[in-house]
């Protein structure tokens, strides 16, 4: 809560900066509004408005809910409050609930080729700065499942990480005596025969990384016969329109950023009654 609060003061005092000049002209009245949807999309950021609620002093009353489907012309919430107020968080509801929302409408897309193989869709570390919790927020509500927050979660090793360690195998025995027991080891592999060298070292997750569906394959059928239980995970260039290709060859989990940083705005507008 307290990362919420500070980032909506902080968008608030962007907007707001001095004190809004409209507030200086006019008495505050009782006033009542409609976020209206003027594109279809999937509902996110109902948890910021609320908190914005109680910090400002307005109500926010909503006909759709976090993950919810909403259709052009749909009166998403109501808002109430003085018109000072809601003129002055007005920009900070409307550009919140856009974001995230768009975020959540494109990885629903992505969740709902991949959901009959039953793989998972992975978000990434590709965020913006400073907005990295609001927009793995956006895309857990659009029904992918957060990777990780930072570099603090988990070991991940890319490519440039291996480019420093002479010795693999002493480094992860190092590593499993010094990263706490519950944290989980995972290794980017660029090919087939590296992907299968690495299934059997003591990693938890082998990332398939830029490979292709047919190479992924023989990856998974590897995995399948020599550790099951080592989890794998498809990355790199991943779109739209691939990645139910890659959701076919068997991996556990797809991780892409593309749901977050190629998404494009939806269009809700706020109408004061």
């Amino acid at each position: 809560m307290r990362n919420i609060d500070r980032f909506l003061e902080m968008a608030v005092a962007e907007d707001v900066g001095r004190g809004d000049l409209f507030s200086k002209v006019t008495e505050p009245t009782d006033a009542t509004g409609r976020l209206v949807a003027k594109s279809d999309g999937v509902l996110a950021g109902e948890v910021y408005v609320n908190r914005l609620a109680e910090l400002y002093n307005f109500q926010v009353s909503w006909n759709f809910h976090d993950g919810d489907k909403f259709a052009k012309g749909d009166v998403i919430a109501r808002v109430s409050g003085d018109s000072h107020t809601l003129m002055s968080v007005e920009r900070v509801i409307l550009n919140t609930v856009l974001h995230t929302s768009s975020i959540a409408t494109l990885t629903r897309k992505y969740v709902e080729k991949i959901e009959p193989y039953g793989v998972k869709l992975l978000d990434t570390r590709k965020t913006r700065p400073l907005l990295r919790e609001v927009e793995k927020y956006a895309s857990k509500v659009g029904g992918a499942i957060n990777h990780r927050m930072g570099l603090d979660d988990s070991l991940m090793l890319k490519d440039t990480h291996l480019k420093t360690i002479e010795n693999l195998d002493e480094f992860l025995s190092e590593a499993r005596k010094k990263i706490p027991f519950t944290t989980k080891i995972e290794i980017e592999c660029e090919d087939v025969d590296v992907a299968k060298q690495t299934i059997l070292k003591d990693v938890d997750i082998v990332m398939c990384d830029n490979m292709k569906p047919h190479q992924i394959i023989e990856v998974v059928k590897f995995r399948d016969e020599v550790s099951p239980r080592t989890q794998l995970e498809a990355s790199g260039n991943i779109s739209l329109q691939n990645i139910e290709a890659y959701a076919k060859t068997g991996v556990d989990a797809i991780s892409t950023g593309s749901p977050i940083h190629q998404s494009s705005w939806i269009d809700i507008s706020m109408k004061i009654d």
